[in-house]
């Protein structure tokens, strides 16, 4: 499989009271095209800061980082916006929509950023917020909208771009268990499906076993990396639920 990933001794440091906090300790990690990867750890562990360099949203103190054969951690600020635009896809916990824009509005909002024409913006995300199973709410403003709704929104707006790369920092924390199985089954599909590639921060175990693979995080270290037996059903009932 095409490789989509590699940090080779990616690491970062920061000062905090004068003394040296290493928040991320040379990691070397290898991610290939279709993998569906659950991020563990206690607080404190580091997650967050290796999601954040792997998106390009910081930068390391050490090491190197590659995205589809890039060398992105010597790359400027615009080169980074430019491929952060074309090649990585962001969902988070909080959703993170613009709150005076329709659901078709904020899905077209990173096509736009990458001059995407108008009516392609228009057809691309009436399709994606079909995928997401959000065809009749596409007029709708995030007010209007569900805690699941939005974030599927916002699923349907990471897509925008086609990414070769999807990043979830606790894509199902702001949602009761239910929503957040229907959301974690959509990830489910898109990956097996669609072939896209899913890294995601996740607390849960439950939402971690529907991943491909699972990294276990402590100290700002990997500490092992495993296959998690996978939760059976939930595409099933997922894809029924979107018709």
């Amino acid at each position: 499989m095409a490789e989509i990933l590699r940090a080779e001794g990616l690491g970062k440091r920061f000062e905090k009271a004068g003394n040296v906090v290493n928040a991320l300790s040379e990691m070397d990690l290898v991610i290939e095209a279709g993998e569906f990867l659950a991020i563990q750890g206690p607080s404190g562990s580091g997650k967050s800061t290796m999601l954040n360099l792997l998106g390009c949203l910081d930068r390391p103190t050490s090491g190197r980082l590659f995205i589809g054969g890039a060398d992105v951690s010597r790359m400027g600020e615009n080169e980074l916006a430019e491929l952060r635009a074309k090649k990585i896809g962001f969902i988070f916990q909080a959703f993170n929509l613009i709150s005076v824009l329709s659901a078709q509005e904020n899905v077209e909002l990173p096509m736009m950023a990458t001059g995407v024409p108008r009516a392609e913006r228009a057809s691309r995300a009436a399709v994606l917020l079909e995928r997401v199973g959000l065809a009749g709410r596409v007029k709708h403003r995030p007010d209007e909208l569900s805690a699941g709704e939005q974030q599927r929104v916002a699923i349907a707006r990471a897509l925008a771009n086609s990414p070769s790369l999807i990043l979830a920092d606790e894509p199902t924390g702001n949602l009761d268990t239910g929503t957040g199985k229907e959301i974690m089954g959509i990830l489910q599909i898109l990956n097996r499906e669609f072939g896209t590639t899913i890294i995601m921060v996740t607390h849960d175990d439950c939402m971690a076993k529907m991943a491909n693979m699972r990294l276990l995080m402590k100290d700002g270290r990997i500490e092992r990396i495993d296959s998690p037996e996978v939760v059976p059903g939930v595409l099933s009932v997922v894809k029924e639920a979107l018709g």
